[in-house]
């Protein structure tokens, strides 16, 4: 069974109680909701423990994509711990343009034994906060105990999300903003206490955030120095690649799943790389796994869906 909440009482948090269907009581939460409920800290935390727990990606099943006329459609189902869930976006990439979120949609969390639903979630949030807590943890595997500087590709809520979640897990004091409209990376840089910069920046980075929809590469890898660790998280197509060749194969590489990168990740499809070089993140979390020094190491997500039912139920309870 599930713990914190139940089908018919909805859980205690500071969302709305609502109905599905106009049948089962459930708690609904907007994006501040969800927010409120799952501060960055345990978010990390929640992550790391599934992992350490047992939780395996490889059991994902592939997310759907429906290309639409003006983006595209996401179905992501999953179940963990007594819980199951599915996210249902879309991803409309001129909406910022208009003043509207590029991700919206929601999440529907059931009770595991019962397939009951326990709490509809804005999924904004739920992209976010989740794709975020994924990065630091894998970050606090791969970067130097005194990583200090850290560049980050992009201006929006996942470049957002990331610079507060890596200074959770290390000491940066500098954080240089790279963003095609130079207000918005302005604005980012102003809000977090950093500067802005350009590419070549990178080459005095510990650690270079990539959280852009760029489809050709960012910066120069040629630049990274040997400790630098790189957290790529823009995209989720064979297609789209925020780095180049030459620097993935230069990387030491992690992935959330193997089949799953080979599948969804450009900037690791791209590079042609064996898949036995791949190193998956659960086993690094656990310590059954390592990375040899002496290169740069790359983390590339794609998000999966394990990430959201374990945050969706975290946000519940």
């Amino acid at each position: 069974g599930i713990s914190g909440c139940s089908a018919m009482t909805a859980c205690h948090g500071s969302g709305r109680p609502g109905r599905l269907l106009g049948v089962t009581p459930i708690r609904v939460l907007d994006d501040a909701d969800v927010t409120a409920a799952l501060p960055l800290r345990a978010a990390i935390d929640a992550i790391r423990a599934a992992l350490r727990a047992g939780l395996d990606p490889a059991v994902d099943p592939a997310r759907a994509v429906m290309p639409v006329e003006h983006g595209q459609l996401l179905l992501m189902p999953a179940q963990w711990a007594g819980y199951a869930g599915v996210k249902v976006v879309s991803v409309a990439p001129n909406n910022p343009a208009r003043g509207l979120p590029r991700i919206q949609g929601y999440y529907l969390l059931l009770d595991g034994p019962t397939l009951t639903p326990v709490a509809l979630l804005a999924a904004a949030a739920l992209t976010a906060i989740p794709t975020s807590a994924v990065s630091a943890v894998a970050a606090d595997c791969l970067a130097e105990p005194d990583a200090a500087t850290l560049v980050v590709f992009g201006s929006g809520p996942q470049a957002r999300h990331h610079i507060a979640a890596l200074r959770a897990i290390r000491p940066i004091r500098d954080v240089i903003v790279i963003g095609r409209d130079q207000d918005r990376a302005a604005a980012l840089a102003h809000a977090c206490g950093g500067r802005t910069g350009t590419p070549a920046d990178v080459a005095a980075a510990d650690v270079v955030a990539c959280c852009t929809t760029a489809r050709t590469p960012l910066f120069d890898g040629a630049l990274l120095r040997t400790h630098a660790t790189v957290i790529a998280v823009g995209s989720h197509e064979p297609d789209v690649a925020e780095l180049d060749a030459a620097t993935v194969r230069r990387c030491a590489v992690v992935v959330e799943d193997t089949a799953t990168a080979l599948r969804e990740a450009g900037d690791i499809v791209q590079a042609e790389l064996d898949p036995g070089t791949l190193t998956e993140l659960a086993p690094l979390v656990r310590g059954t796994a390592r990375i040899a020094p002496g290169r740069p190491r790359l983390f590339k997500s794609v998000g999966m869906a394990w990430q959201d039912v374990v945050l969706a139920a975290a946000a519940c309870r």
